[in-house]
Formats: structure tokens, sequence, C-alpha cells
């Protein structure tokens, strides 16, 4: 099994719902996670393109994926913080998000995260999240 898929498989363990969504960890290549939300016509809002909170979702399970694959222990991490610029329109199909670590320290990652509907880009996000700071630490 490759990382992405384990990172995958952590990822339905711990939230459910991403599994319902069918959401998972394509390509990891430390420090950037891709992930893919399939589209679904739930994800829909009037004028036919895909919602904000469908677009958060992705940016915050895309920065958490992350976390998860930097260290597969972080399973407490939590979002510290979350900020979204919707940049484009998206159509109704899938969306990819690409995330990555600018500043990995010892209590919080710093990250960004692109998010695509097809070659476009919709939105970009930046947010961090708080890590478990009762984990030993490796030296």
């Amino acid at each position: 099994m490759d990382v992405a898929q384990e990172v995958t498989n952590l990822l339905y363990q711990i939230m459910p719902p991403a599994e319902d969504q069918g959401l998972y960890v394509s390509q990891i290549d430390l420090p950037q996670v891709t992930c893919i939300m399939p589209f679904q016509p739930h994800q829909l809002r009037p004028g036919n393109t895909l919602s904000g909170p469908t677009m958060m979702t992705l940016a915050d399970v895309c920065m958490y994926a992350l976390v998860l694959a930097i260290d597969e222990h972080q399973k407490m991490a939590v979002t510290q913080d979350l900020q979204i610029h919707f940049l484009a329109r998206p159509e109704p199909k899938d969306l990819v998000g690409i995330a990555t670590a600018l500043k990995i320290g010892r209590r919080s990652i710093v990250m960004r995260v692109d998010l695509y509907s097809g070659d476009r880009l919709v939105a970009h996000a930046t947010g961090s999240y708080a890590l478990d700071t009762t984990l030993p630490t490796s030296t």
C-alpha cells in the first residue's frame, strides 16, 4: 500500500464523512499533499456552481491530510485557523486541493491550499493546525 492510500485510510478512520464524500489523497510529495473531492450533485448551490462550504471542507481536509503525512501520530491535531479566498466560479466537477506546508514548528504547522476545478484555480486558502504537544518528539 502506498503512503497516499495509508493517509486516506487514516482520514476514513478519523473522519468517516470524508469517506462518505469519496474524498481521497491522490499524491504525497512532502511538503505537498494532493487531495481529490469527487463531484456530487448535493455540493451544488444555485447557479450550478460548487458551494463555498464544499471548497472549505476540501481545504481543511487537505491541511489535515498534510499533517498526517508529516506525522501519522498527529491524529489529535486540530484546525487553528483557516482563511479562504474564492477566486473563480468552480464548475460542477471534481475539485482538486494541493496543500503545501510553509512552516513546520513544534506546536503548529502553517499551510496554504490551492483549489482547482479542472485546470482553473478557484480558491486559495491559508491556515494552520495546532499539533498534539503531548506526543513524544523524536530527537
